[in-house]
């Protein structure tokens, strides 16, 4: 709409231009393409994300979304739309917000123009909307006004970091105990001489050294005797490293700091904490096999291949019991070439011995860090290279030949994770980096990025799903009880040519090379296992078969064909030719070729069969012209085959028969409801049931059957009993 408004736009501009210059069409046309051009510049600049540039604001896509903000760390995501002047408006309060809580809290931001589905499933539904994200914690909106001090005092409140206040009689123990567990402290001492850190400075330093060291304050005003020990005379605030001196004599250790700003004393707290073990050689595989490690694999021990942040992954793994260290792979180049680390980067070690591990792949920020770290050491993904690389002889292996430049490699590794907590014990799950092992991928005739294959000793099978864990576990599903039947010439007269007279057949017709036809596939058999039970669907490789393929006229791929149960006077087949080709559509349109297996009631036979019957039965009140109705009408029809023989289905029009679905007090299309027959009249109310899925349905009206039935068992041994 908006480009046919810039068209009509721009037509007027010609027009105008040729009236009041009288220049030639060619100029004018020039000028208002020109003209039009730069309206659509404007338009794209306009889609562009608000915050990609930040340094303090992180752009989450949906990719990194659930990592992120499950890392552990505390989150405040701006969800907002480039379109939304009420987002830009925001924008610059946003940034001054984001530059004052940097390192207190992740300042985060969505673009939902660029990620409308991730929005969509975190309910956004108007623009800006501010949420706070903690692990453990329901996601809490943002209602007040939207200046910096109201932002700040609503995010502190979940900061939950404290500040200790120090006096005589806790102060020893405080820092004995503290040193003890391997923390320091630092301390803001206030006295009638000079600045003193503010509380919500304090604040803010506690919650940016959280688990790193402890924060307190002492007020010299009252603990004069105690300020006079430690030689402190006027404000200041001092980090004490575990082990310091704390008399006056000596101050060992102890590192005086004269800002008041937090970000600069975090700084060079941060400097003084210290750096990660580095890990020797000859230490380095028994360490593997006894515990979880997170190594930095560095070339040189001044690497500075991570930064000061990263010192905060011990506290942030500890729950997971992962120990971070470094390793200088020139130190020992034997043991990085034999994991194939060229460069710096960092692994993930479960536990298992040197071999059982992971490279991570994504971002080097601390959040996708310790998102990777946690994923990895409970999942069952490992790095692969020519010394691990499954034989024929070996189980089954599901292999990804990834890229690590590759973005839709890096989106499938966690999805890789996710499924194989699923499948353990059954299938091994390893990656293998084609920009490493290049000779390896060649040899497999790998020629794109992400390739994921399953052997299972001679049997090759290539995943062609989506990225996805649940598609991916489908995949193993089919591979072990397939769901589509592969059929030869010889199987299809067999199968479906003399196929029983109730049977029905859906088949692709296919080739191998067609973009469509390897679209449709994953949705082809997602629709196999719904039909599961109601018709047999099968396809056909027109590639290998192209002689039959021609001989059924197949004249185009793919070719969706029904062949529904025997009759004289039926068609032979019927041919699909919807516009949408999922697994849901193609599913409704099969079903139509089915017998109605609910009934159609009226008004009267709503009564005598439903009311004053002795069957229990579930109704659809429907109207015809309701999308969602139409869509619900397939999935009543499975849940009325599920539940057969228990209890009957049948369906109302509530267009044709308003006071029949007014009395039954229906509000809204469809509604499904359960009218159970107890040794009386049933209530015209009937009982709703709140699920529009045939197997959940099925389960619901199960169980209330199950338990009217041991009901009416209980009644009649009580009856006997008392005889």
């Amino acid at each position: 709409m908006k480009y046919l408004k810039m068209k009509i736009y721009g037509r007027s501009m010609i027009n105008m231009e040729r009236k009041a210059l009288k220049t030639s069409s060619k100029e004018v046309v020039m000028k208002a393409g020109t003209f039009i051009a730069m309206i659509l510049v404007k338009w794209d600049l306009n889609m562009l994300g608000i915050y990609d540039d930040d340094p303090e604001i992180i752009t989450l896509d949906r990719g990194e979304f659930d990592a992120a903000v499950n890392s552990g760390e505390l989150w405040f995501v701006n969800f907002y739309s480039p379109r939304c002047s009420h987002c830009h408006d925001l924008a610059p309060t946003w940034r001054e917000f984001a530059k004052e809580m940097d390192g207190v809290i992740r300042i985060g931001a969505v673009n939902c123009g660029d990620n409308r589905m991730l929005c969509r499933i975190k309910g956004i539904n108007s623009y800006p909307s501010l949420y706070v994200f903690k692990t453990g914690m329901q996601p809490v909106k943002y209602y007040g006004d939207r200046s910096k001090e109201s932002l700040k005092n609503f995010a502190m409140q979940y900061v939950t970091s404290t500040v200790t206040e120090l006096w005589a009689g806790n102060f020893v123990n405080a820092i004995e105990t503290s040193f003890a567990s391997g923390l320091g402290w630092l301390i803001t001492f206030c006295a009638e001489r000079g600045d003193c850190l503010s509380y919500q400075t304090r604040l803010k330093l506690a919650g940016m050294l959280e688990g790193l060291v402890n924060v307190g304050w002492m007020d010299c005003g009252t603990q004069g005797e105690l300020c006079d020990n430690l030689d402190i005379s006027s404000s200041t605030t001092a980090y004490f490293p575990p082990g310091a001196t704390i008399n006056n004599k000596e101050k060992g250790g102890v590192l005086f700091l004269n800002s008041l700003d937090a970000r600069e004393i975090y700084q060079e707290v941060m400097k003084h904490l210290p750096d990660f073990e580095i890990i020797s050689a000859a230490s380095l595989e028994d360490r593997l096999a006894h515990h979880r490690w997170l190594i930095f694999f560095q070339f040189g021990e001044n690497d500075k291949s991570s930064v000061q942040e990263f010192k905060k992954l011990k506290f942030l793994l500890k729950d997971e019991h992962i120990q971070v260290g470094k390793f200088d792979c020139l130190s020992s180049p034997t043991i990085c070439k034999k994991l194939y680390v060229y460069q710096p980067c960092l692994a993930v070690f479960k536990g298992k011995g040197i071999e059982d591990y992971e490279i991570h792949h994504g971002k080097k920020i601390l959040y996708d860090i310790v998102a990777f770290a946690k994923e990895s050491v409970n999942s069952h993904v490992i790095t692969l290279g020519p010394q691990n690389f499954p034989g024929k002889e070996k189980e089954p292996w599901l292999v990804d030949f990834f890229a690590p430049w590759c973005p839709p490699c890096r989106a499938l590794l966690p999805e890789l994770r996710k499924a194989s907590k699923h499948l353990y014990g059954q299938l091994k799950f390893g990656t293998l980096d084609c920009t490493v092992h290049e000779g390896l991928c060649n040899m497999h005739n790998i020629r794109a990025y992400p390739t994921t294959v399953l052997f299972n000793q001679s049997d090759v099978h290539e995943y062609e799903g989506h990225h996805s864990a649940e598609q991916i576990l489908e995949f193993i599903e089919d591979l072990r009880n397939p769901s589509v039947i592969s059929l030869t010439p010889e199987t299809f007269v067999e199968l479906v040519e003399r196929r029983k007279r109730e049977e029905v057949w859906m088949v692709d017709f296919y080739a191998p090379w067609c973009g469509p036809c390897q679209a449709l596939m994953p949705e082809w058999k997602k629709m196999a296992r719904m039909l599961n039970g109601l018709i047999s669907v099968g396809s056909v490789d027109c590639q290998k078969y192209y002689s039959f393929c021609h001989r059924e006229s197949v004249q185009g791929y793919p070719e969706i064909r029904l062949f529904p149960q025997k009759s004289k006077t039926a068609h032979q087949y019927y041919s699909y030719n919807g516009w949408h080709r999922d697994s849901y559509s193609l599913r409704g349109w099969a079903l139509g070729y089915l017998p109605q297996v609910s009934v159609d009631l009226t008004p009267q036979s709503f009564t005598e069969k439903v009311l004053n019957g002795k069957d229990h039965w579930v109704i659809d009140f429907y109207a015809p012209w309701c999308g969602p109705c139409q869509n619900f009408a397939p999935e009543f029809e499975i849940l009325a085959r599920a539940v057969k023989g228990k209890v009957k289905a049948g369906k109302v029009d509530c267009q044709a028969y308003g006071q029949t679905c007014q009395s039954a007090d229906i509000r809204a299309y469809p509604t499904v409801k359960f009218y159970p027959y107890q040794g009386m009249k049933k209530s015209v109310l009937g009982e709703y049931i709140d699920s529009r899925d045939a197997k959940g349905i099925a389960d619901i009206l199960n169980e209330k059957v199950e338990a009217i039935e041991n009901k009416g068992k209980r009644k009649k041994s009580r009856n006997k009993d008392e005889l």
